[in-house]
């Protein structure tokens, strides 16, 4: 149960102007309750049943300030095996079941999330490094994506369609069926949100879920394992399983008794999925294969909403996002102005401990990030240069955990920071004479999940979203230029690099997608 009592209102990645005092006092009820839980030992969960392993086990450090918050079973290919075979034993009774049995149980999860986000959002804070609102943000959403999935469900009648008929006696109807086993692998950036999301779509199609958290995330994904399981997910049909992609990550995806998998990561990862999953036949594999979003800010744009949307979707999780704005490309006209005031808010963001109110940058999650950031900046300077920023950030706090600078780059349209996603907090800027050219730089990268436009001419705003190589378009949103996408209000579709199905999460296609059609002819 959670420490705190519920809050009066709901926070999403687009809150703002809100009387947070008691939302504040609550979420440090549970960092203190979580603190407490800090260093324990963790199993696999396979079937419901406690399984420890002799492998050396994963060491779950907080990037803050590298404080053990746990230690979690390192599984093997034979745990791996032994969960993708019970599921698939599992799963034919949890697919027989009626639909509103599955809907019911999944929306009892929903509730427990709501019910333990304090503590879920705690855990989120000192595990990744988000801020209070984030690692809030991501605990709501990981409920309202099962209340929506669930809702795609009930409005679909189970997906159950009546069809014409060529004879008077002839009965025929179109029904979706589970697939039967999803392995789902989930990223460390939105630990509770996506896994949810992922994991809940395919429980309320019918399949059994094999379940592997990031590795620098497991402590939020055995909270999401015991949402499910006090709602009443059949043990066998949602196995825990952690460990190293190293390890156990093949093992996952090409065990034989696994029909489909759900994938949230790398593009480098995902393609060789894609290509060596479907070998005997082809299999699912929905895939959400990360980003390198642009934003056009126009000449006859509101600039200080344009450094509003793009200093927050820059630098929110510290970069850390596939939908990041990570690329700006502005009017030659509007550039100076737009890009000191862009240098203005940025330099005002409060860095430090996530964990504590009001700091809005954190650290980045490990110390592959930070090497990352320093060969980023090492190319940035090599034709362009550092207008803010880059550097690791130094002193109190800053010095136990993976702390780097909120950094902004300018460089010509032509380096290659301005195509390779990074996953840290480096925005590049650069003139163009024209929306055309924003549109035609935009698109040359292999990604195509957000974008965003900042203009007062509704021509440019249409000509962009009908242009652009993008699943997700944003025009003049301060709160977020290319992020804060939320279920049921923006669908979260990457094209190109960026996605496999061309139907993305948070939309209203995602659920069927873990089903294949059957179609039955009666004639009566």
């Amino acid at each position: 149960m959670s420490t705190a009592s519920a809050a009066p209102f709901k926070i999403t990645y687009t809150s703002a102007n809100m009387d947070l005092t008691q939302f504040h006092k609550d979420f440090d009820a549970a960092l203190a309750a979580v603190r407490a839980k800090a260093g324990r030992s963790h199993p696999l969960w396979i079937s419901g049943k406690a399984v420890e392993s002799s492998s050396e086990p994963l060491s779950d450090f907080s990037p803050i300030n590298g404080s053990l918050l746990g230690r979690f079973a390192a599984a093997t290919a034979e745990h791996v095996d032994r969960a993708c075979r019970e599921a698939k034993a599992a799963q034919k009774a949890w697919g027989a079941l009626p639909w509103r049995s599955r809907v019911e149980i999944l929306r009892k999860a929903a509730a427990l999330i709501r019910e333990r986000k304090y503590e879920i959002g705690a855990v989120m804070s000192l595990e990744v490094g988000k801020s209070r609102m984030e690692a809030m943000g991501d605990a709501e959403e990981s409920a309202d994506l099962i209340d929506y999935y669930a809702q795609q469900v009930e409005s679909a009648d189970g997906f159950v369609k009546p069809l014409a008929k060529l004879l008077p006696n002839e009965n025929t109807r179109s029904v979706l069926r589970p697939y039967g086993v999803f392995v789902c692998i989930a990223p460390f950036n939105f630990p509770m949100a996506l896994s949810t999301g992922m994991s809940s779509a395919a429980l309320l199609a019918g399949n059994a879920v094999v379940y592997k958290p990031a590795q620098d995330a497991p402590w939020t994904g055995l909270m999401l394992y015991e949402c499910y399981r006090d709602a009443g997910v059949p043990a066998g049909c949602f196995h825990f399983i952690t460990g190293t992609g190293a390890a156990i990550g093949d093992a996952l995806w090409k065990n034989p008794a696994v029909d489909g998998i759900v994938f949230t990561g790398s593009k480098e990862v995902g393609m060789r999925m894609m290509k060596e999953f479907s070998s005997a036949f082809p299999k699912p594999a929905l895939m959400e294969l990360g980003g390198k979003n642009p934003t056009y800010v126009s000449e006859t744009a509101n600039l200080e909403d344009a450094a509003t949307g793009v200093m927050k979707s820059a630098f929110g999780l510290q970069g850390q996002k596939c939908s990041a704005c990570s690329r700006v490309y502005v009017h030659e006209k509007a550039y100076d102005a737009f890009v000191a005031k862009l240098i203005e808010k940025t330099s005002a963001l409060k860095c430090g401990d996530p964990s504590e109110k009001d700091v809005y940058f954190g650290p980045v999650v490990n110390a592959r990030a930070v090497k990352t950031f320093d060969g980023a900046i090492e190319s940035a300077k090599k034709g362009g240069k550092v207008l803010l920023g880059g550097e690791r950030l130094k002193g109190g706090v800053f010095d136990q955990g993976h702390f780097v600078a909120p950094t902004i780059v300018e460089l010509p349209l032509d380096h290659e920071i301005f195509m390779r996603e990074l996953f840290v907090p480096v925005l590049a800027v650069g003139k163009v004479d024209s929306i055309e050219q924003a549109i035609t730089e935009s698109n040359r990268a292999e990604y195509g999940l957000t974008a965003g436009i900042f203009t007062a001419s509704k021509d440019e705003i249409q000509k962009f979203f009908d242009e652009v190589e993008s699943g997700v378009c944003y025009a003049n949103r301060p709160s977020g230029a290319t992020t804060g996408a939320w279920p049921g209000v923006q669908a979260f579709c990457g094209w190109k690099g960026s996605g496999s199905s061309g139907k993305g999460g948070c939309g209203p296609y995602y659920v069927q997608q873990f089903m294949r059609e059957q179609s039955r002819t009666i004639m009566e």
